[in-house]
């Protein structure tokens, strides 16, 4: 194609008076790089000459199946309910779950506070078991793990106060013995745990817990200790210190 009439199409195609055949020529030069694309304004007759229309059969079959599908449509269709008459339902049906909740928990309550009471048993009969072992261990330490695993019981069995009663009377360390006489003041309101106390008083040696006994028998005004407590008084292996504190509970209790 010559120069001239390339560049007679271009401007009819800017000009927006191309026809179709002239637009099919154009497509051809650009095709064969006779025309560039920056030479024309607008592709928007280039792209809907590649479309072609639809034909009047096609047409009148597209609306027919629209027509058909909007039948089935209506067949399937519903209308939600409006709210008025869904919060009363949906009210209803939460008071029934919480209902059914409530139940549950109450019937089922019992069972649980069984099983867990259960456990606390378990678990104090094992700590009294681990206790027990360990005041037959040899070491001090061990002896004294065992005697403090009683704070973590929420109440000693006669059988753990007989065995700290035993340790503040037998136990050959001191330290062990004070912790004994310490994990015993929470039971002092059982008779046999006081009378054991007071029978401690002439058992021991050691000036540390016969003061400690002592203070213990003025704190809880145990008057049935006073002739126990006299009995140090005659002993000359009490130190004079040991012996005027003991005095000082003396008259207290009198």
């Amino acid at each position: 194609m010559e120069k001239q009439e390339v560049k007679k199409l271009i401007v009819k195609y800017n000009e927006g008076l191309a026809d179709a055949s002239e637009v099919a020529v154009i497509e051809k030069a650009i095709e064969r790089g006779e025309i560039e694309l920056n030479q024309l304004n607008d592709f928007n007759q280039l792209i809907n000459s590649e479309t072609p229309s639809p034909s009047l059969e096609l047409s009148n079959r597209f609306y027919t199946m629209l027509a058909e599908e909007k039948k089935e449509k209506r067949k399937f269709s519903f209308t939600l309910p409006s709210l008025d008459v869904l919060l009363p339902r949906f009210a209803l049906m939460a008071c029934v779950l919480v209902a059914g909740f409530g139940l549950g928990y109450l019937f089922q309550k019992p069972s649980q506070l069984q099983s867990i009471t259960e456990l606390n048993k378990q678990v104090s009969e094992l700590k009294e078991m681990m206790m027990l072992s360990l005041l037959e261990k040899e070491s001090p330490t061990e002896r004294l793990k065992a005697v403090n695993l009683t704070n973590d019981m929420d109440q000693a069995s006669q059988k753990v106060t007989a065995a700290l009663l035993q340790t503040l009377n037998m136990d050959e360390n001191v330290n062990v013995r004070l912790a004994a006489l310490e994990a015993l003041k929470p039971y002092v309101q059982d008779s046999k745990v006081r009378e054991g106390l007071i029978r401690s008083i002439g058992i021991q040696q050691s000036p540390l817990v016969q003061m400690s006994l002592a203070e213990l028998m003025a704190a809880l005004h145990e008057k049935k200790s006073v002739n126990e407590l006299k009995k140090l008084l005659k002993d000359s292996n009490v130190p004079k210190e040991v012996k005027k504190k003991i005095n000082e509970s003396i008259d207290v209790l009198i």
